[in-house]
């Protein structure tokens, strides 16, 4: 057997240098498990793509980083995802180059991958009353995906934001809940009488309460807001179909997710005069270059009517 069969990793595990990266990045730069999750797909796929060419991350030259990017883009992987991982791949030389286990960084001379900048879609007031109006039901489960999507557009939470929800984040009669972003970063974010009523309902004794299991699975989530049909939290993949059924059910499409009721609560609130560090602080962004496009949205709205409603602005077109 070769040196190089018993050097490749093993198609689950990864290198310890790099475990000690990932490591490194919870407790150092405080990333989420959904962040640290992502990082370990796509150094895997890097690692493992090196293996196949008898190379390894120690000793990978710009030329190889070259290739996996090329590679990845002529399997037909979006620019986004490509730039994604790319990411991942610079994150970790550079690490290693800083700690010594490599004397260089072969990324740091590596073009970015360009991803196309196109704006976010908000909804309309009337397709988010459509939304909510397709909840129709009266069962928990319905009180619960009502709370959900009501809650989700007065917030602009994430929806990793919104399962992670305990019941000691809620204040109703604040009308403010505690959600913890992306580095465990807290804020307090209000919310409005719609919002508040939908969750009322809920946590009242005909829903959530009927959901919940003679015995909790978890500690966790004897705690949760959103209990998903079994009485366990609800997960991120479980709140997204949420999203996406009643947004088929509303006539939306097939295509609505809930980052897009995040655009959609961003949106109003700049086009009504809202500042943009306090819709920055709303939203946990933590560039508020993040939070600017939400004004070109905006603009663009605006000349959307402009053009349609102005008698002289098409003249000249």
């Amino acid at each position: 057997m070769t040196d190089l069969a018993h050097s490749r990793p093993s198609r689950h595990a990864l290198p310890l240098d790099v475990e000690e990266f990932l490591a490194w990045l919870w407790s150092e730069k405080g990333r989420s498990a959904n962040t640290l999750s992502a990082y370990r797909s796509d150094l895997r796929r890097y690692v493992h793509w090196l293996a196949d060419r008898g190379r390894t991350h120690l000793d990978a030259t710009s030329a190889d980083l070259t290739a996996f990017v090329a590679e990845r883009r002529a399997d037909g992987a979006a620019a986004s995802t490509v730039a994604r991982q790319l990411a991942s791949v610079r994150m970790l030389h550079r690490y290693l180059a800083v700690e010594g286990l490599r004397a260089d960084d072969p990324s740091s001379a590596l073009e970015g991958v360009k991803v196309p900048s196109g704006l976010p879609k908000p909804l309309t007031e009337t397709q988010v009353t459509a939304l909510i109006d397709a909840v129709t039901g009266h069962r928990p489960v319905d009180q619960r995906d009502r709370a959900l999507l009501e809650l989700l557009y007065a917030t602009g939470a994430r929806i990793s934001e919104a399962v992670g929800l305990s019941l000691s984040d809620l204040d109703l009669d604040a009308r403010q809940v505690r959600l913890f972003g992306k580095g465990a970063k807290e804020r307090i974010v209000p919310f409005g009488s719609s919002a508040a009523g939908a969750l009322d309902v809920w946590l009242s004794g005909a829903g959530r309460p009927r959901m919940v299991p003679t015995q909790w699975r978890r500690r966790d989530d004897s705690d949760a807001v959103f209990l998903s049909v079994r009485g366990s939290r609800l997960t991120r993949q479980a709140a997204w179909l949420v999203v996406k059924n009643y947004g088929r059910r509303a006539g939306i499409g097939d295509d609505l997710s809930p980052h897009v009721l995040r655009h959609s609560c961003a949106t109003p609130l700049l086009a009504h005069g809202a500042a943009l560090r306090v819709v920055q602080e709303m939203l946990g962004h933590a560039s508020i270059s993040t939070t600017q496009v939400y004004t070109r949205v905006s603009q663009q709205r605006l000349w959307d009517v402009y053009r349609s409603a102005h008698p002289r602005a098409t003249l000249s077109e």
